[in-house]
């Protein structure tokens, strides 16, 4: 790719952030307004192992949810590896909360390949993915751009918005946290999530 590519996928990649973080905002700010999160919604998926996922598989208790890809070269593992460290610095408070990283390439996010990326990052860490029509739905229900940028050699990268989701118990969208936020502000964020669980 060339410089003047190079520009321009990142000036589009910036783009994408900023907008999934204005949107965002004004969901919470109108889901506020009318008594509901406008965040979040019912979808049919599979995860890293090919066993099949809806929205109720994650119903009951707290979630944490991630949009990228196995192919990303800087902003998803540097995300997943920040959430490893927060989940490790939780400690029992983790098991509290379920942690979900649903593709935007479903076209090579296969459940295996999934599986195997997502071994290099905490355990509680699932992979979600699906046929490109049901992961276009579940971006649109979070609010998640996404577009495929064609590189070099007749592949392509995926720009996407980098917000980590913080859902509540009944799927209600609670807050997000941005990328590289800090550990400080972050795990304030997941304490005050697992704190919501009602003792058992």
């Amino acid at each position: 790719m060339g410089a003047r590519q190079w520009v321009v996928a990142a000036m589009a990649g910036f783009a994408v952030v900023a907008l999934a973080i204005a949107m965002v905002v004004a969901a919470r700010q109108t889901g506020h307004a009318q008594g509901r999160a406008t965040i979040g919604g019912p979808f049919t998926l599979v995860d890293d192992t090919g066993a099949p996922v809806t929205e109720k598989t994650l119903v009951g208790k707290p979630y944490v949810i991630y949009f990228g890809y196995t192919y990303c070269p800087d902003v998803c593992p540097t995300t997943l590896v920040d959430l490893s460290r927060w989940i490790k610095q939780l400690g029992p408070d983790a098991d509290k909360l379920n942690y979900v990283f649903v593709t935007v390439d479903p076209e090579r996010d296969t459940p295996k390949l999934l599986h195997g990326y997502l071994s290099s990052f905490d355990t509680h860490i699932r992979g979600f993915t699906g046929t490109p029509e049901q992961i276009a739905k579940i971006a649109k229900q979070y609010r998640v751009d996404y577009q495929k940028i064609p590189t070099s050699g007749g592949t392509y990268s995926v720009d996407h918005a980098s917000i980590i989701y913080l859902m509540n118990a009944d799927g209600q969208f609670g807050t997000f946290i941005q990328y590289q936020e800090t550990d400080a502000t972050a795990l304030i964020k997941l304490r005050n999530l697992a704190a919501s669980v009602p003792p058992s």
